[in-house]
Parts: C-alpha cells; structure tokens; sequence
C-alpha cells in the first residue's frame, strides 16, 4: 500500500490515477476538508476564490473536465481578454503579439526598439537571476513595466531573487523555447496558436476538488495529520493522532514545512533541506466593486510603480462573478503586509483599485497565502537524496499550476504501479 500525506490536488489526482491502476493507497489530509491550495467560498452569494482564482483548458484540464463530469459547470472566459500593466498613473495594456505591441503604450518607442535587439542577446545561463537574463535579453524598461510584473506575479516572488535553472529556464525548457523567446513569439503569432481560455467552474475551482474527493473519499482520511514517518524494517509507518498505518512506500504532497516536520526522525539532511525553501507571505482581499468598462482578465503593477497592491485578477469581467475582484498585496518584495491587521489590508486594497480603477470598492474578505517562491533557496533541494521509497509530488518541486500539478501526478503514479516500486 501506499501512503500518500496531503489531501489537496495533487494528493486527490494521485489518488485517482492510482486506483485507476490498480495500486492500494490512502491519503491523509491534516484539514477537516480537503483541497490545499484550491479553496473556495461563497459569502453573500459571491463565489470567491481564496487561492487560484482560474486555470486554462489546456488538453489535460479538459480531460479531467471530462473525466469528471464537469463539463457542465465549466465557465470560459471571452477569448482575447486583455490584461494590463498599470504605469505612470493609467493601465495599460501588456502586449504578448507583435499587433498587440504596435497598439499598447506599456512601452516608450525606444523601449520597444530594444526588445527588437532580443535575438541577437545569448541564452540564459543557470546562476543567472531571472531579473538580470530579462534585462539583458528585452531591457531594463520591458523588465520593470511588462516581464519583471507578469512572471515575479505569478509567484509573489522577486526575479531578482530567482534563479534561472531552479525557475524560469524550467518553464522554457517546457515550452519548447530553446533559442530566442521574441521569434518564438513570432512563431506562435504566425500559426495563431491561440491560447487555451481562461476557465473555472459555475461554483468555483472548488468543483475540482469536491469532484476528485467524491470519487476518492473511501481511500482520504480528513482532518489526520501525519506527524511522523519512520522506517520499520523494509516498509514505513505513518504516525497520527489516531494510530499507526504501515505502507510499502510513501508519497508527500504537504508544504515543505510540513513535510520537513514529519521526515526529521527519518532523514535529517531532507528534512533541513525542505525546512530552507522560502514561501513568499502573499494577502488576497476580495473587493466588491459596482465599476463600469472594465474588460479583461486585470492587471499587475509596474516595479516601479510605490503602491503595495502587486495585482487584481477581474472577476467580474472574466466569468461574470458580479462585482467580484481580486487583490493580491505584498510578497516578497513587501512581506511585512501580511503582518498588518485584516482592516487595514481591506483599506489599502480598497484605495489602491480606486486610485487605479477611478472605482470605489468595498472590502468583502481578506485572506493570506504562502506560495513558493522558487528563488536562491532552492539551491537546498540540490542533489536532494531522498530515503528509498519515500517522494515528494508538490508545487516546489515540479511545476506548480493545476496542468502541473495532472501531469506529475499522473507520472508518478505510472512509477508507483510498478512491482518494484511499491513493495
């Protein structure tokens, strides 16, 4: 059998692949329900969405959809949603076609020149920071207003701060992308290869979770935190509150604090490493807003730009949740925000979107994430050794995102159905 510790998407897609394998198991999730990451509420009818607030439907997302039986609470976003950057006062928009260039003011003419210069600018070398290989390959100017807000924002991270082997140079690698990123682009505009839409569910990201544990609930023990594993001849022992469960082999879904916790008995030097992986520190305030023309999918702040709020995702606009927006502030470039009182987080969100948006906002919820930060930290994972049998399946250790987080679950499990593996 095998022990898989947390309960949240990837433990319930681990879960499904195995029983469609054949391979015994059982998930023990420390929360009283399960999901991680993936949290969804609904307050005064607003469905509000506590951590991803979308994914795309990309081939495996779509065939979970379907797999599922969700097709029809699936919600799309209009294709070609705009998203903005908001510099010197106003939003603009972030160009991510060479038309969609020629129109956006995010960049000065001599700006844009620069990018231009991108192909004849080397690859990225693996020491390098994301920030400084951004610089050099497309401008100081594009870095600041356009790249260093769009990818630092995906992670509440400082691209000065991350490395390219442990961050960037992954998700390129995975792209296909092995030369220039500007023809790259041009390739893709030239097939329109047209990206896969925005989506969620009518209920939220939420509808993946309760689908996936309603197929899995007999293999998922709620609210039983594994507090220890230890090895018990040639198998282990998971140690909860409520006993001990023997298993072949053993599968970690859990934050790196957690799993550093319960693997200090079993292997120090692991448990050390995990404990190092630095989390950025991230408040979600969902702000109600009666705005009118806002159309698209939101916007990120420029880095040079004072304000504390780093983004605001557009629910309203991208799947009709009425009046609903998202606000992210702090991370690691302001981590000391999350420390502040709920209050005084809603009053900053609130005032930051109107003097953006020229909208008035009302607060409706706060909320605090902590998202890996894939920064100089992960040097702690290199030539990571883990004890026979024992793996770690999580967002800091393969790619993050719910099409991440299919496609290592899925890998894994083909490993895990092998004799060899498991017994």
């Amino acid at each position: 059998m095998i022990g898989i510790v947390g309960g949240g998407l990837t433990g319930l897609l681990l879960s499904e692949r195995l029983g469609e394998l054949g391979v015994d198991h059982v998930v023990f999730e420390a929360d009283p329900t399960p999901g991680g990451v993936i949290r969804t509420v609904v307050e005064g009818g607003r469905v509000l969405e506590l951590g991803p607030q979308r994914t795309r439907l990309v081939p495996p997302v779509a065939a979970l959809v379907e797999a599922l039986g969700l097709g029809p609470e699936l919600v799309l976003a209009e294709p070609g949603l705009p998203l903005y950057v908001y510099r010197d006062g106003r939003l603009r928009l972030a160009p991510f076609t060479p038309a969609g260039a020629l129109r956006s003011d995010l960049l000065t003419l001599r700006g844009k020149a620069r990018v231009l210069l991108e192909p004849f600018t080397g690859r990225g070398a693996p020491d390098e920071s994301v920030a400084d290989f951004l610089t050099r390959k497309f401008g100081r100017e594009a870095y600041e207003h356009l790249l260093g807000p769009l990818y630092g924002g995906l992670y509440a991270s400082d691209p000065a701060d991350m490395v390219m082997r442990y961050s960037l140079s992954r998700a390129l690698e995975g792209f296909g992308v092995q030369g220039s990123l500007l023809m790259a682009m041009a390739r893709w505009a030239i097939r329109r290869r047209a990206p896969a839409p925005a989506c969620s569910f009518r209920q939220g990201l939420g509808a993946l979770i309760r689908a996936l544990y309603e197929r899995r609930r007999e293999h998922v023990r709620l609210g039983e935190p594994v507090r220890r594993i230890a090895a018990d001849g040639g198998s282990y022992v998971l140690e909860t509150d409520r006993g001990k469960t023997r298993v072949a082999g053993v599968v970690i879904t859990a934050p790196a604090g957690a799993a550093a916790d319960m693997l200090r008995g079993l292997d120090g030097d692991v448990a050390s490493r995990l404990s190092r992986l630095r989390y950025n520190p991230l408040a979600v305030v969902h702000l109600h807003s009666e705005a009118e023309g806002l159309r698209g999918l939101g916007y990120q702040v420029s880095l040079a730009e004072r304000l504390v709020t780093r983004g605001v995702t557009w629910n309203a606009s991208m799947f009709g949740r009425s009046g609903v927006y998202t606000a992210y502030l702090g991370g690691a470039r302001r981590p000391e925000v999350v420390d502040m009182p709920d209050d005084r987080i809603a009053e900053i969100a609130a005032e930051e979107f109107e003097e953006v948006t020229g909208a008035a906002a009302e607060p409706i919820r706060v909320s605090r994430v902590w998202m890996p930060a894939w920064d100089r930290s992960w040097s702690a994972l290199d030539g990571l050794r883990l004890p026979d049998r024992v793996h770690l399946c999580a967002n800091y250790e393969s790619r993050p995102g719910i099409p991440g987080r299919i496609a290592a679950a899925a890998a894994l499990a083909r490993r895990l159905a092998t004799p060899a593996v498991r017994t």
